[in-house]
């Protein structure tokens, strides 16, 4: 891909990232087959970075790696999504709820910042992590940061390029949870957060859904 080279991180991370975002979008579907060669060349990079992203993968259930069968992608269901996306919110509810007992007037107001930042990156994906990465430190738990680092893996890294209408609603949802926690209403704070998980699961299921509808041949 052209733009491969232009993400952060590591090499093997960047390889990851973008095979996990074509899993979790439906367009690499259950029962293909991978050829490491043939990403090797697309990507630009040497084999070891690619075998490395492709084991992590094996590891999130999302690809098998067999000795005959080779690479073969397990996938991702609308089902599984939600599901996945529902595991987040509770998570990521919690960590508003912890944020709201917890936080300062400073934190606050750097998580004002970061939100309002949101809107002039150039980066929104970026921008929206750094929002949500500082709603979940202000929580004070770093046992519920290990477990949302892990959880959160399920949204794609493209996910407001799939879904672009969701930007909006993503900057009034934030914008609610602040409020929220402004207030103390750490109740209603968590509400707030797990809600705008769970819309954003409910739109990557019923895209999945299409996806597989497009591609079921009809008879």
């Amino acid at each position: 891909m052209s733009d491969f080279k232009s993400i952060g991180g590591t090499v093997r991370s960047r390889a990851a990232r973008e095979l996990r975002d074509r899993v979790l979008t439906g367009r690499l579907r259950p029962g293909d087959r991978l050829d490491l060669d043939q990403i090797t060349e697309e990507f630009g990079i040497s084999r070891t970075p690619v075998r490395e992203a492709l084991l992590e993968l094996s590891y999130e259930g999302l690809v098998t790696i067999t000795p005959r069968s080779g690479i073969t992608v397990v996938g991702i269901t609308p089902e599984d999504a939600i599901d996945s996306f529902a595991i987040l919110a509770a998570l990521a509810g919690k960590a508003a709820e912890m944020a709201t007992a917890r936080i300062t007037p400073a934190e606050l107001a750097d998580l004002r910042a970061l939100a309002a930042a949101i809107d002039d990156a150039e980066d929104v994906v970026a921008a929206n992590r750094r929002f949500h990465r500082a709603v979940n430190l202000a929580a004070g738990s770093p046992r519920l940061v290990t477990h949302l680092r892990q959880a959160v893996r399920v949204v794609p890294g493209n996910y407001f390029e799939v879904f672009p209408e969701q930007a909006r609603r993503s900057r009034r949802e934030h914008a609610e949870l602040l409020d929220a926690m402004g207030r103390g209403d750490a109740p209603l704070a968590r509400t707030v957060a797990e809600a705008h998980v769970l819309t954003a699961g409910q739109a990557l299921g019923g895209w999945l859904a299409e996806v597989a509808a497009d591609r079921t041949p009809s008879h």
